[in-house]
């Protein structure tokens, strides 16, 4: 009997520990809006904008300024593209599914100052064509 109380005892201070480090899991990147995402477009020096849809999505209207890196090319590309691994990287897509996971994928390269805004179908602030 003193075996299974010190047992369940044990296993009870273990479980807020196992819970501290899962629960309290952030993400590696921070989603914004896109209107803050403007506004650091605004306000702001140094950024990088980044598209992650196909170049032909691309083509068809992106954000003034943006580079493109499809999302599926982000591990082979992002290092020779993005080499300073502390700028403000703004990455969005066309709905924001493909940004969030690019955005991952940046942070597990090392990235450290990534901002996921979406995608342009909620961008209100204009767009430009090749």
């Amino acid at each position: 009997m003193k075996r299974i109380f010190i047992a369940v005892s044990v296993a009870l201070m273990l479980i807020p520990l196992l819970i501290g480090c899962n629960g309290n899991h952030k993400s590696a990147y921070e989603q914004i809006t896109p209107a803050e995402a403007k506004a650091l477009m605004d306000s702001e020096e140094g950024y990088i904008i980044l598209d992650v849809r196909t170049p032909e999505e691309f083509a068809e209207g992106h954000i003034e300024g943006a580079i493109l890196i499809p999302d599926y090319e982000i591990g082979e590309k992002a290092e020779s593209i993005l080499t300073d691994k502390a700028q403000l990287i703004l990455v969005y897509c066309r709905s924001g599914r493909r940004s969030k996971n690019a955005a991952n994928e940046l942070a597990a390269l090392g990235y450290t100052n990534i901002k996921e805004f979406g995608g342009i179908n909620d961008w209100k602030y204009g767009t430009v064509t090749e």
